[in-house]
């Protein structure tokens, strides 16, 4: 992977200064259909594949085994299908038993070895590329089995004590009766699940895996939030509960049946998923008696091996460990240059650190913590989102069908989740996305990211990406509902700078916070790195990004809890943003006047999640197809 550093420093300041980046000339229609974009025309958001040269019976049996591939896995996981829709299984849990993932492995084997078998050539370009990330998908699972333990089942990002509830409140839909019954069969079958879990943390366990001792109070505290509220104690209904009432509530059905409804599913709740989220709490508190304060990857049995497959599987680079804790240092210091610039524009008088300290602390860049606050931060968000909707024809020539809506992150998990994320739109219409704002405590949400925050998650950000992404027309499922993290938030951090271009960010402040987020990815190149491989203790990495960062503390601390639970996923984000502009800026060199925008978003977007690696070989292709053009 070539990561110009000079080229993509010069190449970010010169985006941010050249305005849209469109050729004088745009592509026409038909220049854009040729390219590797995903569009026909402006109004149409349907992504089709144009057909190259191959053998007509070979590709159509690989799409078939792409196909089938595809529904054996989604066949195995309940929880998939209802994230896509689809109402089969639909009382049921994925099996997450170690039997489970064995036989797993075994499909992988099968699979790839099947795949193997198939002859390249013989194959036009798209098949011939789905076939290349088939197989590449299947050997990284087949060389990751045996780091299968190396993670953490109950953490405070994610686990099945958050995934439960979050997947019966935003996914599991009730249009009748039964699935009304579905959901209470689902709480039923929790005990079984949480065996599975407790099973699962036993294991790592006794593999030395146990999460940090800071993880504990977290997950135990989200547990016991489910269990607050009625059936369980008087007082207002439960989360789960009011979720339940308010989907049958809204049924055509009798009253005697919607009753006859939430008995059963207050039976359910009290003597199924309450013995079964007790138990966790028991085991969970039992098993933070073994834990300890040792935070990296580095303290795993082959740590140091598991990390760099982590990192390699994360960026889809070859860059190692202290190669990406430099770049981080490099891009640091980079947007320091640039804040102070900032500091410079509004006549802040002092250091960077104290102008940090500023923007940390001064009330005008704060909503209050009150239902108001919270509702003016959603307001002003959706706002922001909108008014880029309208100006989406200057970045794009494909957009997606679906809907997007913002939301605050609901209060049994917002204590412990993230600062901001997105979910995907259900593929058959039924459900918008979502960019999910933490309205928690309001000081770590400051105003000034308000925009950066809405374009990364939002538009032209993860919505743009993912949506586009599922939709895509000829393309194996595999491909529109795979990921990859460094494409993925890559894309995502990307979508903070396109806006700048646009004449977005004009308060001079908002542009600081869209500073302040690039450099909070710079960041966690340093803090990933250093906390995995560099065995920092999670305080040194809190006072490093804390020194570095604008982000008040509560945020810090929250990040490096985060970064430390997951390892190398933090990566992602700013290698693979960097790989874009990289890869813009070399469009740009080749094709001056022949370069459009538009076209060259299509062809980063056009083939759905792709490998760093293999999307630089798509923009090579488009940039000679655009000359051939000439």
């Amino acid at each position: 992977m070539n990561l110009n550093k000079t080229l993509i420093a010069t190449a970010i300041s010169a985006l941010v200064l050249a305005g849209c980046g469109k050729s004088e000339a745009p592509a026409t229609e038909e220049q854009a259909a040729n390219s590797h974009s995903a569009a026909q025309s402006d109004e149409n958001t349907e992504a089709k594949s144009s057909p190259q040269e191959g053998d007509a019976a070979s590709i159509a049996k690989a799409n078939e085994m792409f196909e089938a591939f595809f529904q054996e896995r989604l066949k195995r996981s309940p929880e998939f299908k209802t994230f896509l829709g689809m109402k089969e299984d639909y009382d049921k849990w994925d099996d997450r038993s170690p039997e489970f993932a064995a036989e797993t492995h075994k499909i992988n084997q099968r699979q790839l070895k099947e795949l193997q078998a198939i002859d390249p050539s013989k194959l036009d370009d798209s098949t011939r590329l789905s076939l290349e990330l088939a197989k590449r998908n299947l050997e990284q699972d087949i060389e990751g089995y045996k780091w299968r333990l190396y993670n953490y089942p109950v953490n405070q990002m994610f686990g099945a004590h958050s995934s439960v509830p979050s997947l019966l409140i935003n996914q599991h839909s009730i249009a009748d009766t039964k699935q009304a019954e579905d959901y209470i069969a689902r709480l039923n079958a929790l005990p079984a699940q949480f065996d599975q879990l407790i099973a699962n943390l036993q294991e790592r366990a006794d593999a030395g895996i146990i999460a940090p001792k800071f993880v504990f109070p977290y997950v135990i505290s989200d547990s016991r939030n489910l269990l607050k509220g009625a059936p369980f104690e008087d007082g207002d209904d439960s989360t789960l509960l009011a979720d339940f009432k308010g989907k049958v509530n809204k049924l055509d059905i009798p009253d005697e049946e919607k009753t006859a409804l939430i008995d059963k599913a207050e039976t359910a709740l009290t003597q199924s998923l309450k013995p079964a989220y007790d138990n966790l709490i028991t085991y969970l508190q039992k098993l933070e008696q073994q834990a300890n304060t040792d935070d990296g990857a580095w303290k795993f049995p082959q740590g140091d091996d598991f990390y760099a497959f982590a990192l390699q599987r994360t960026t889809t680079s070859d860059l190692d460990a202290d190669e990406i804790h430099e770049i981080g240092l490099e891009e640091v210091e980079r947007i320091h240059g640039e804040m102070r610039e900032i500091m410079e524009k509004v006549g802040f008088e002092g250091s960077l650190q104290e102008f940090f300290e500023f923007m940390r602390t001064d009330d005008q860049f704060y909503y209050p913590n009150t239902e108001e606050g919270k509702q003016r931060y959603l307001r002003e968000a959706t706002q922001l989102i909108d008014t880029m909707k309208g100006r989406l024809d200057e970045l794009f020539i494909t957009k997606p069908k679906a809907d997007l809506t913002v939301k605050a992150v609901e209060p049994f998990r917002e204590k412990s989740a993230g600062k901001a994320f997105y979910q995907r739109p259900a593929p058959d219409g039924s459900r918008p996305g979502i960019y999910y704002a933490n309205l928690y405590d309001m000081k770590n949400m400051p105003t000034y990211q308000m925009e950066a925050l809405a374009y990364h998650e939002g538009i032209p950000g993860h919505h743009m990406q993912l949506s586009i992404a599922q939709e895509l027309e000829g393309v194996p499922k595999f491909r529109k509902f795979g990921g990859y993290t460094a494409y993925t938030e890559g894309w995502g951090l990307y979508s903070e700078l396109a806006p700048k271009e646009m004449g977005f960010y004009s308060d001079p402040y908002s542009d600081f916070g869209r500073l302040a987020m690039e450099l909070w990815r710079a960041g966690r190149l340093v803090v990933d790195t250093g906390i995995h491989d560099k065995q920092w203790t999670r305080e040194e990495a809190i006072d490093w990004l804390a020194e570095n960062t604008p982000n008040p503390q509560g945020d810090v601390v929250k990040a490096i809890e985060r970064y430390i639970v997951m390892p190398s996923q933090a990566t992602a984000y700013k290698i693979g943003m960097l790989k874009i502009v990289e890869l813009r800026e070399k469009a740009k060199q080749a094709l001056g006047d022949q370069f459009d925008i538009r076209a060259f978003h299509d062809t980063i977007l056009a083939n759905g999640p792709v490998p760093l690696d293999v999307l630089e070989q798509l923009v090579d292709e488009w940039i000679v197809q655009v000359k051939s053009q000439q």
